[in-house]
């Protein structure tokens, strides 16, 4: 990605990359890199599994891709029923893709169907939030908020509806803390209210917000409070776990840690561990039965949908997490792994914020750590550290415009749910040493 939209690198800027081994990657020069965040949230066995190789490589040894429409596949089907057991019974269906943003579009598609079964054809639109980020196509880049990804396509995109960030560091103004989740669900409502309750289709949003705010988990309560408003105006709930879900943030479904489940929610990063693409979208039972009575069949696919080689890796990757019992080690881990970050950093006045779940940790920093003032946006912070990082042999996640869509730097780190102590010590101490050297360098 060019800088400004993820990484701080233009592509005439990269290295050429020679081979990954655990939570290293290796370039053509020899140099070490530790993968702090897993490219981008993605990698949660990190590379050259050889179990997961095995398992891709079987397939190709017998069929590589069968079309979805024509047949089934052992993998595929094996796939879904540990997708559909892992994400805790609240499924009936897994609608496959190759990426998140294709699984995002295929969740708001099957909201825009379920309605359309029910012959309530006036529900149509979406509801957002500020601050967020959905994905690349363009119905999944409608419904996020992030102004520097939107700017190029405005005019093209769906008109959507958009309510405050719930992000307890940056609450809305004059709202005190002890009231954040009545005021953010309050707003829902009005929003609901306002546009026609027979208009609105679902509401969307991460539970743990990622590249856009920088690891912001939603308030204790929000969830189920914000659940209860759609319920009551005939709103579905669409969970987008693209970055934070399937065990990043120590549970299968992150919306598992607030005891909610959505009508519709999509994943995709770590379903298949970066081996091959793979995204999926899942749909409970009250959405899935009155599509399949009405229509038979969804109306949304592509044609690598359910690739069969992806969904062996998929299957292999899972399995894998499930038997080594990685979420477990991510919640035991991540608690302390944060709490290392935070210390070590603790020094450093601009270091606003060090928040997260599991292995899934964001660092705000600010200008004015009383204020939660925001560095310039043309300081880049963030993106000096992330190759002050990188120059040291650590990839992290920097990402910008958290505070306004302009403004705002903060620091992404998710690595594999398998790396080691010592490797989780090595991203501490780099990552400090990077903060270090871009404060100092003014």
């Amino acid at each position: 990605m060019a800088r400004g939209v993820g990484s701080g690198f233009g592509l005439s800027d990269l290295p050429r990359i020679s081979y990954g081994r655990g939570s290293y990657l290796y370039d053509q020069a020899g140099k070490a890199y530790l993968d702090g965040s897993g490219g981008p949230a993605v990698f949660c066995l990190g590379h050259a599994h050889p179990e997961v190789n095995s398992a891709i490589s079987a397939q190709l040894d017998s069929i590589a891709y069968a079309y979805r429409y024509l047949f089934t596949s052992s993998a595929l089907e094996s796939l879904t029923e540990v997708v559909l057991r892992l994400s805790g019974g609240c499924f009936k269906d897994v609608l496959y893709s190759a990426d998140g943003s294709e699984a995002v579009e295929s969740a708001l598609k099957v909201a825009l169907q379920y309605f359309a079964a029910r012959g309530l054809m006036k529900k149509r639109r979406f509801i957002a939030r500020h601050r967020s980020w959905h994905g690349n196509t363009l119905g999944a880049l409608s419904v996020s908020g992030f102004a520097a990804r939107r700017r190029a396509f405005e005019g093209s995109l769906l008109d959507v509806i958009f309510v405050s960030a719930a992000n307890a560091y940056r609450p809305p103004r004059d709202c005190e803390p002890g009231a954040l989740v009545a005021r953010l669900a309050a707003e829902l409502e009005e929003s609901i209210l306002d546009a026609g309750p027979e208009t609105i289709a679902a509401f969307i949003y991460e539970p743990i917000v990622g590249a856009a705010g920088g690891v912001v988990p939603a308030p204790p309560g929000y969830a189920a409070a914000v659940a209860q408003v759609c319920r009551k105006y005939d709103v579905l709930v669409i969970a987008d776990e693209v970055m934070c879900g399937v065990g990043r943030s120590g549970t299968w479904r992150a919306l598992e840690h607030d005891g909610v489940a959505p009508d519709v929610m999509s994943v995709a990063k770590g379903l298949a561990g970066g081996y091959i693409p793979l995204g999926a979208t899942l749909v409970a039972p009250q959405v899935a039965d009155p599509i399949l009575s009405e229509h038979g069949a969804y109306m949304t696919g592509h044609t690598f949908s359910g690739h069969t080689a992806a969904c062996a890796a998929g299957l292999a990757v899972q399995r894998i997490i499930e038997r080594d019992r990685l979420l477990e080690r991510v919640r035991r881990v991540g608690a302390s792994f944060q709490d290392s970050v935070q210390r070590s950093l603790a020094r450093f006045d601009e270091v606003g914020d060090v928040r997260g779940r599991g292995f899934f940790i964001g660092v705000e920093l600010v200008c004015d750590p009383k204020t939660r003032t925001p560095f310039p946006a043309d300081r880049g912070l963030s993106f000096d550290i992330g190759q002050r990082a990188f120059a040291d042999g650590l990839i992290c996640y920097p990402c910008s415009g958290n505070v306004d869509g302009i403004t705002g730097d903060t620091i992404i780190l998710a690595p594999p749910y398998n790396a080691s102590d010592a490797e989780l010590e090595e991203i501490t101490v780099k990552l400090t040493r990077a903060v270090s050297g871009a404060l100092a360098s003014g």
